[in-house]
């Protein structure tokens, strides 16, 4: 307990308002479950392994294969998480074939996690979607090095996606089929490379 509230200082002097993600995996090997610990705000994240990373997506420039008026790419960086559309703060394609959304991190990092927020309605849309890391605008950025398939995020809920030290400078969310939607209300991109050495 007294760790947890180490954390909460720390990040509040950071960002503010803070949310708490219990995360568990289960380790068929040792059949014993271990859980990490994160806490997270729109900017910063700290892990229970004493690393405070910050989320480099924040703010950057974000493109995405066609645009509804009411959700340009920015809405996906602009550190709001609401899942509701109708308040602004989520991307959004149109329906088409394989649509994409881009984040420009302007430098090359070692990625470990990305998070992504899906929306509060129609979130079997996200269902699929495939995070892709790399340094070439190649196939809209794509096709370099895959971080995980997103098999499905609950409406409204954030998740996070470790990506084994994936070295880009694009992040690309990529939704292959025909008929396709893609939105997301929030990308946020961890690199340890550009953690500020706190430990607790």
């Amino acid at each position: 307990m007294f760790k947890i509230l180490i954390h909460f200082t720390l990040l509040y002097r950071h960002q503010g308002l803070c949310l708490l993600y219990l995360l568990c995996t289960f380790l068929e090997s040792f059949v014993l479950k271990t859980c990490l610990l994160f806490l997270l705000t729109g900017e910063y994240l700290f892990t229970q392994l004493g690393v405070l990373m910050q989320n480099v997506a924040l703010s950057r420039t974000a493109d995405q294969s066609s645009s509804h008026p009411d959700g340009p790419a920015r809405n996906a960086v602009d550190g709001n998480r609401d899942p509701n559309f109708a308040k602004g703060s989520c991307s959004l394609t149109h329906q088409e074939s394989n649509p994409w959304w881009r984040v420009d991190l302007q430098n090359v990092y070692t990625v470990t996690a990305v998070m992504i927020t899906n929306r509060n309605e129609f979130e079997n849309r996200l269902d699929g979607a495939e995070i892709w890391i790399g340094n070439s605008l190649e196939d809209n950025g794509a096709k370099k090095s895959r971080c995980a398939i997103i098999s499905h995020i609950p409406k409204g809920r954030t998740f996070y996606f470790p990506c084994s030290s994936t070295e880009g400078r694009y992040v690309t969310v990529f939704l292959p089929g025909t008929k396709k939607i893609l939105s997301l209300c929030d990308v946020q991109v961890f690199p340890l490379d550009y953690a500020d050495g706190t430990y607790i």
